[in-house]
């Protein structure tokens, strides 16, 4: 009997440890859109099953429960198809789904810092429930205009002609800055070089500079790494520093901030661009393997860091950006609330502390304005 009692224990304990693992790992982004999107399913059938639908009764929802973790860790197309399958099991209607429930989507610059003030406010409001998802800046706007999300989050400004689609579908998008980053141009450590003029990178993005040698560094080919087209940070990229000229073809497009980092660190001849708050670790140290380069307005000015805050408030730092968050007119109560947050003083501490910087003045009064 003791033994039997020991071993139940044993089991419980197992269980309890598993549990906790999954969720201390629910809101870690590891590079993917489905590995997050699985996490998440897991996450509201655990712990919010109620947001997903009131009326789900105990029994379909053991099974739903059980049908998430016996595919949390199956990777590929497949696991994609099956999760659609179950959502669409639940017969639950977008709109009334979206009512209990505040889904966000877009940039994946952005991603980990917006799960992670979700993650903040959920704890501080217990019964709420926040879906972050990732994908670009692109398909956060497309969302925003199909009416399949909340709040757009973009790592960049929307086209006139995105707002011209907005408004004939009848959305009328409010904008708030919640964050500004220093959008920060990588090179392997092993590389000599300090620092780049805007000029230089827009040549080297463009496929005009091929070699180191060019601007100063080694005799050694450059390695480009991008990002995908439906990305903001490609088309920020593009608009601001490639002055509205394509890429070059040979430009590798990666799915995100990560794989460019891991990539340059691999490629002692690799060049990459990210957002600020990718290039520390965890014990918010530039990651080892990356340098960040100082760059200038043009050959007869001086360079300055994505890494000196007041540089990046003054102008001085070339390729500073605000990150977007936007919603269809005047954000609900619920919405409303956590944009407050976001935009309050706790959420701009979490923001510090994943690496952007903080908003100023003039945007704060933006956000206060746009919350009314």
């Amino acid at each position: 009997m003791k033994i039997e009692q020991g071993i139940k224990r044993t089991n419980r304990q197992k269980r309890g440890e598993k549990t906790k693992a999954i969720k201390e790992n629910i809101f870690k982004y590891e590079g993917g859109t489905m590995n997050y999107y699985k996490k998440s399913i897991l996450w509201l059938v655990k712990v919010r099953p109620e947001k997903i639908n009131p009326t789900f009764n105990q029994k379909n929802l053991n099974l739903l429960q059980a049908l998430v973790r016996s595919i949390l860790w199956i990777k590929g197309i497949a696991t994609l198809f099956l999760l659609s399958f179950i959502l669409l099991s639940l017969q639950i209607p977008g709109e009334a789904q979206r009512r209990g429930m505040i889904q966000i989507k877009g940039s994946d610059t952005m991603v980990n810092l917006v799960q992670i003030l979700a993650e903040e406010y959920m704890i501080r409001n217990p019964g709420t429930a926040i879906a972050v998802t990732g994908g670009g800046s692109g398909t956060g706007i497309s969302a925003m205009i199909n009416g399949t999300c909340d709040i757009a989050k973009t790592s960049r400004e929307w086209r006139q002609r995105e707002i011209d689609q907005a408004w004939e579908k009848g959305v009328q998008p409010r904008f708030f800055v919640i964050a500004i980053d220093g959008l920060s141009i990588i090179v392997n450590e092993k590389n000599p070089l300090d620092k780049l003029t805007m000029p230089q990178v827009g040549a080297i993005y463009r496929g005009e500079i091929k070699n180191w040698k060019e601007v100063g560094g080694p005799n050694q080919p450059i390695i480009l790494y991008g990002r995908q087209s439906n990305s903001g940070t490609y088309v920020f990229m593009q608009e601001h520093v490639l002055g509205n000229r394509n890429y070059s073809p040979e430009m590798r497009e990666m799915n995100g901030n990560a794989q460019i980092i891991e990539a340059v660190i691999q490629d002692e001849g690799g060049i990459g661009y990210v957002g600020v708050g990718y290039i520390y670790d965890e014990n918010g140290q530039i990651r080892k393997g990356l340098k960040v380069l100082k760059i200038s307005k043009d050959e007869k000015s001086p360079a300055f860091s994505p890494l000196d805050k007041k540089s990046v408030d003054s102008g001085d730092y070339p390729i500073a950006r605000p990150l977007y968050m936007a919603t269809n007119g005047k954000p609900r109560p619920d919405i409303a609330a956590f944009l407050s947050f976001v935009v309050g003083p706790e959420g701009q501490k979490i923001v510090e502390r994943e690496g952007f910087f903080t908003i100023g003045e003039k945007h704060r009064l933006m956000n206060e304005k746009n919350l009314k």
